[in-house]
C-alpha cells in the first residue's frame, strides 16, 4: 500500500479538502519528477510511505497549534513542508531551499492543490529573515550545522505545548552528532518505528532541540 489510504490509515480525522490534497500529490509528483529530479527515481514509487508519511510524523509528536510560524530548511521537494501545511492550515510555514529549481517545482505543487499557508524561499539558509517558532529540516545536513542557522530565527516566546526550536530527521545512528551538541541543551530523540511499523521507519528519527529558552510568564 502506497498510495493515500497510508496516509489517512495513520491519520483518519482527514478532512475532504486535506484528503483531496494528499491525493493529488502522487500524480504532482511522478509528472514534476520526469521534468526535475526532486525525489530519487527508484523511489517515486514509496512517496506516500518514504516522503509523505515521513514527513507527518513531526505531527505524532506535537500538534502546531494556529498562528505557529515554521521554516523548513532545505526544503528540496517540498518535504517535510508540504504535507504539514495540509495537516495543519492554520500554521504558517516558509519552504526555503538553494536550488531554484527545485523551489520552483514546490512552488507549482502548492499553487495547483491550492496550499495557501506556504511561502517559497529561494536561497541559502543564512540569508533568510524574520522569526519562527520552529526550523525544521529533513536529512539536509549535520545538526550542529542546522542549529548553526536556526539560531538567529526562532522565536523566544512559546505558543505551543513544545519548546521553540529545530525539529530534525535522522535516520541511522545519530550518536556522533548528538555527542556535538552543547550538553546544557536538552534535546530528545523520537523513534518514528513508535508510531508507524514498517522496516523503513525502524531506524528514522526525529530530535527536537530548543534553541532558545521559552519566556517565563
Amino acid at each position: 500500500m502506497d498510495d493515500v489510504s497510508l496516509v489517512l490509515k495513520y491519520f483518519p480525522g482527514l478532512s475532504h479538502s486535506q484528503l483531496s490534497k494528499f491525493r493529488q500529490l502522487g500524480e504532482l509528483y511522478s509528472y514534476w519528477n520526469e521534468k526535475v529530479n526532486v525525489i530519487s527515481r527508484t523511489d517515486i514509487e514509496f512517496l506516500y510511505e518514504h516522503h509523505v508519511l515521513h514527513s507527518l510524523g513531526l505531527a505524532k509528536i506535537t500538534t502546531l497549534k494556529k498562528g505557529t510560524s515554521v521554516l523548513d530548511i532545505g526544503t528540496g521537494g517540498g518535504f517535510p513542508g508540504i504535507p504539514l501545511a495540509i495537516l495543519f492550515p492554520e500554521v504558517q510555514f516558509t519552504l526555503a531551499d538553494s536550488i531554484q529549481k527545485k523551489t520552483k517545482v514546490v512552488q507549482e505543487i502548492c499553487k495547483t492543490i491550492n496550499v495557501e499557508n506556504v511561502t517559497i524561499f529561494n536561497g541559502r539558509a543564512e540569508d533568510i529573515k524574520g522569526l519562527y517558532d520552529f526550523s525544521i529540516s529533513r536529512a539536509v545536513t549535520k545538526l550542529y550545522q542546522l542549529l548553526k542557522w536556526s539560531k538567529d530565527k526562532i522565536k523566544i516566546e512559546s505558543i505551543n505545548s513544545i519548546a521553540n526550536g529545530l525539529f530534525c530527521y535522522k535516520g541511522g545512528n545519530i550518536t556522533d552528532e548528538l555527542s556535538g551538541i552543547n550538553p546544557g541543551i536538552h534535546s530528545r530523540v523520537y523513534n518514528l518505528g513508535d508510531f508507524f511499523p514498517g522496516s523503513f521507519f525502524l531506524e528514522k528519527k526525529i530530535i527536537h532541540i530548543p534553541v532558545k529558552p521559552v519566556n517565563k510568564k
